[in-house]
């Protein structure tokens, strides 16, 4: 007994197709119609002022004769200012030490969290959430107003029991004392990122570990940790970028230090004071453009000494 196999007509497959590519062209066309308001906010507001930039950055204002084209004389002239290298070298330093702390205070945040051993875990939470839904402003003036010598109440305090008034924003000591405003503001954020990967990482490898006898350092140390590289290094690359951007903090404080904070404390603060202070929008332009490359240089060698390092491990 034979059966026969009837296939479709050869234009029924074809229509068949068409059907299939107009749908899967309609459907393209609804999902960049939802990214397009991204797309132009991101196109007005990022690509074409960074555009603009650019092109200030290669002229020059002169008293006769108005605006002339320089070419890259404005970047030769950043690249020997000694003030903007100066700048740069500080926040280089200030990466060095202040992320570090605050990595860690994030990491073991995020751990005693995620262990859920921690007493009182949602008052932890929002204690430590509450200084990063502060605005950096708000955070710098509140903190100016206790670093304060001769009217903040820390100087008040130890004045009163007879040990003196700290010099908080000394020469010696306003490096640190910025650093403890941007750990303060931060370290909710990094760990929010560090705990919603412990979240991430399945709970069948602790009971696993915990079978073979691991303790809740041991698990947290050889399993936790490997686990969560990438956001810890996420976070890094965000506090490399922070860094360099540091402006707020600086500008702010310098009123109540100018003998230490001067306008080139940072490389951002610097541009700022180049272009509405000083009048020099173009030579601004160009030593934001080197900032923003140093970052750029920054970030990149910062993730392939970490990734290079996690290979060998």
């Amino acid at each position: 007994m034979s059966t026969t196999v009837q296939s479709a007509p050869p234009l029924s497959i074809s229509r068949r197709l068409r059907r299939t590519v107009r749908t899967s062209r309609t459907r393209a066309g609804v999902g960049y119609l939802f990214v397009a308001p991204f797309l132009l906010m991101f196109a007005g507001l990022f690509i074409l002022p960074l555009v603009y930039a650019a092109y200030l950055s290669l002229f020059t204002e002169r008293l006769i004769g108005g605006k002339a084209f320089a070419g890259f004389a404005n970047y030769s002239r950043a690249l020997g200012d000694d003030r903007l290298i100066a700048g740069i070298v500080r926040v280089a330093q200030f990466f060095a030490i202040q992320v570090p702390i605050m990595l860690l205070l994030a990491l073991l945040a995020a751990l005693a969290i995620d262990s859920g051993l921690l007493r009182y875990s949602k008052v932890f939470r929002l204690g430590i959430f509450l200084p990063y839904a502060v605005p950096s402003v708000v955070a710098t003036l509140m903190w100016g107003y206790l670093y304060g010598r001769d009217f903040g109440p820390i100087g008040q305090v130890t004045e009163a029991i007879g040990l003196g008034k700290p010099d908080f924003l000394g020469p010696n000591v306003a490096f640190g004392s910025m650093a403890n405003i941007v750990t303060w503001e931060f370290t909710a954020y990094n760990m929010l990122l560090i705990y919603a990967a412990l979240r991430a990482i399945p709970t069948d490898l602790y009971e696993a570990a915990a079978v073979d006898g691991a303790n809740a350092w041991r698990i947290a140390w050889h399993i936790k940790i490997p686990a969560i590289r990438p956001a810890l290094m996420l976070c890094l690359i965000f506090s490399v970028i922070g860094s360099f951007q540091l402006f707020a903090e600086p500008q702010l404080l310098q009123r109540l230090a100018p003998s230490v904070i001067d306008s080139a404390y940072t490389p951002n603060l610097y541009a700022y004071t180049l272009a509405f202070t000083g009048q020099e929008v173009n030579y601004a332009a160009a030593v934001s453009f080197l900032l923003g490359l140093t970052i750029v240089i920054v970030s990149y060698a910062v993730l392939f000494v970490t990734s290079r390092g996690s290979r060998r491990a």
